[in-house]
């Protein structure tokens, strides 16, 4: 028997990632984010959600560009501690002895600890209530090379050991149980 509950956001697991935003050195920033997600494949967009009073929220409505940093088990620690203490109280990158590197396209650095990274351009940002949604462009993505596949050119997610995020706790992906289709595909 299922019994009702207050209306709440209780879709789980989600990413676990961390933002880095910023277009100079002095300004850069991490902050963790688990409301996260695509919108589209093609022209690629995804989202994410940050609440106004965060100390990254002015510099990404400055900016209007960002990384999405997925993490993975060996940044748990810092993927905690970025969303739990301040930007303005902290420098976060040089705390967590994280390393900025440069992006392709967007001004804000990528953190070179995380094994993917998804340079984003803001085009939209919508006021929700708690939170503002920035709806984005995918301009680019770097990979870390030790995950691609040499012979499909696939990007190992399993391998990559990415971290998820469950009602307030972070868990390792699981073991792969099937691929897309795998339900229908014949023998």
């Amino acid at each position: 028997m299922k019994k009702d509950w207050k209306p709440g956001t209780m879709i789980y697991p989600l990413p676990a990632v961390m933002i880095s935003c910023g277009s100079e050195p002095e300004e850069y920033n991490i902050l963790t984010v688990s409301w996260v997600g695509t919108l589209c494949s093609n022209p690629p967009m995804c989202y994410i959600s940050v609440r106004p009073e965060r100390h990254s929220y002015p510099i990404l409505r400055k900016n209007m560009e960002y990384v999405i940093n997925l993490t993975t088990q060996e940044t748990a620690y810092a993927t905690d501690w970025c969303g739990v203490v301040s930007g303005k109280d902290h420098r976060k990158f040089e705390t967590l002895h994280l390393t900025p590197g440069k992006a392709s396209v967007v001004r804000a650095p990528l953190i070179e600890e995380a094994p993917l990274c998804i340079e984003c351009r803001v085009k939209e940002v919508i006021a929700l209530g708690s939170h503002d949604l920035f709806i984005s462009d995918v301009v680019n993505v770097k990979a870390d090379e030790k995950y691609i596949d040499p012979v499909t050119g696939a990007f190992d997610m399993q391998r990559a050991g990415l971290l998820v995020y469950v009602h307030g706790n972070y868990y390792g992906v699981g073991e792969l149980i099937g691929h897309f289709g795998w339900a229908v595909k014949k023998n």
